[in-house]
């Protein structure tokens, strides 16, 4: 006698650029039920980084459970497979409990690891990463993207001259593995079978003008908050450098090198929100090319309410 298989649970994803809402709605949905938020954010993970990004208040965390916050200092790394496997466990854990997981952020490519499951891309290597930090100094990020032009040019093709991180992370891919970064996505990913259908909501912009309007408000009240003297408390620890993947979060490296007179204040408060605006157009690229998603417009007036009857409809499924 055959069973049928289980079902998969529906778990709702709160998804969506920076700025646009996303604490608000899983707030106001833990206000109907018992709740916990499993963070989807590569930058809420570190410890001592608050202001700069954006991290739920201690206020906001005390209204449900959160994880995945606070987790590593900021001198380790962590991954897309960390967080895969962290996230599906803590989702057993808070069903186990009684309570609704919801997913909440905007780290795309840990939501494409854990729907997706895992390419066989090797961890990061520092050795490799200060050989090519180096080079770099040595040569500059144009230099190093035109040798990545000749060992991968599928990636090197989608990646700006300058775009220091993705540039050091594809040839750090070919270093240690002798494949192109593309060759290896491309091939099937690993373990992405689950007990759950995972659902992305998401908070889209109608006018993307309003969005940006957002982030320049938002970018200016983290410096009112003291977000360069964060920065600075960071900087006399002494082990921290803009090499490693906190330094490079959205306005720790504009912060850092306003610290370092390569630029004035208000050149890194402009630069600081160009590269805002360039992670929330990276964000809903990922975003769109997603066709099950739900799509909420977080400029409406009602964007909150909308997206909590997005969430129950998912969870009623």
């Amino acid at each position: 006698m055959s069973s049928t298989p289980a079902k998969p649970r529906p778990i709702a994803c709160l998804l969506g650029p920076t700025a646009s809402g996303k604490t608000a709605a899983a707030l106001a949905f833990a206000a109907r039920r018992p709740v916990e938020i499993v963070s989807v954010d590569s930058a809420l993970v570190y410890r001592e980084m608050d202001i700069g990004t954006a991290k739920p208040t201690l206020a906001e965390r005390a209204v449900a459970p959160h994880h995945l916050i606070d987790i590593i200092d900021p001198a380790a790394s962590y991954s897309a497979a960390d967080f895969r496997a962290d996230a599906l466990r803590l989702t057993g854990e808070i069903l186990a409990r009684g309570n609704e997981p919801l997913l909440v952020g905007g780290t795309m490519l840990y939501y494409k690891a854990l729907t997706q499951g895992l390419n066989d891309l090797p961890p990061a290597n520092a050795n490799v990463r200060a050989e090519l930090d180096a080079d770099a100094a040595r040569d500059g990020w144009p230099a190093l993207h035109a040798r990545l032009a000749r060992v991968d040019p599928a990636t090197a093709a989608r990646l700006a001259p300058n775009d220091s991180q993705r540039i050091q992370r594809a040839l750090e891919v070919f270093m240690l593995t002798g494949a192109a970064m593309s060759t290896l996505l491309a091939s099937p990913a690993r373990e992405a079978q689950t007990p759950y259908r995972f659902v992305p909501i998401a908070l889209e912009p109608s006018e993307r003008s309003v969005l940006h309007e957002r982030i320049a408000q938002r970018f200016d009240a983290m410096l009112a908050a003291g977000f360069i003297d964060e920065v600075k408390r960071l900087r006399l620890r002494g082990d921290l450098h803009l090499g490693l993947p906190s330094m490079r979060c959205v306005g720790y490296r504009q912060a850092w090198e306003y610290l370092d007179g390569v630029t004035d204040y208000p050149t890194m408060r402009d630069k600081g929100v160009f590269a805002t605006r360039q992670l929330c157009k990276r964000q809903l690229t990922w975003l769109r090319a997603m066709p099950a998603r739900i799509v909420v417009d977080c400029c409406a007036g009602d964007a909150t309410q909308r997206a909590l009857e997005a969430i129950e409809r998912v969870l009623a499924a």
